[in-house]
């Protein structure tokens, strides 16, 4: 679940960025107020980024009954799994060829574990 939470949400939380290079300040602190004061108010980033926090809560809990050999990268390979899927689906560009190989040995290999 922590994997599908924050792999989904990546490229909604990418989309929900757009504009905010757009934001001019000379002073720096003052740059990084508006930046904060756009995100913070853009329901389009903040609804996919507090799913993804709350993928950050589960994960936290999660950790106490886990191995964390087996805990950490099976939630960030699953990450990039579903990240990569939603993105083709919004219309970004299809993974290249080692990165869909790469995806299905992760799914395999998490098969496998979860087999055992």
């Amino acid at each position: 679940m922590v994997g599908f939470f924050w792999g989904v949400t990546n490229p909604f939380l990418k989309r929900g960025t757009a504009g905010v290079t757009n934001i001019n300040e000379d002073n720096k602190f003052l740059k990084i107020l508006k930046e904060i004061l756009f995100l913070g108010t853009n329901w389009k980033y903040m609804t996919p980024f507090l799913i993804n926090q709350c993928g950050s809560i589960l994960y936290y809990f999660s950790l106490k009954d886990s191995d964390l050999t087996l805990a950490v990268p099976i939630c960030n390979s699953l990450a990039f799994v579903w990240t990569a899927v939603v993105g083709w689906c919004l219309g970004e560009e299809i993974p290249n060829r080692a990165s869909q190989i790469g995806m299905m040995m992760i799914i395999f290999g998490i098969s496998c574990y979860l087999m055992v």
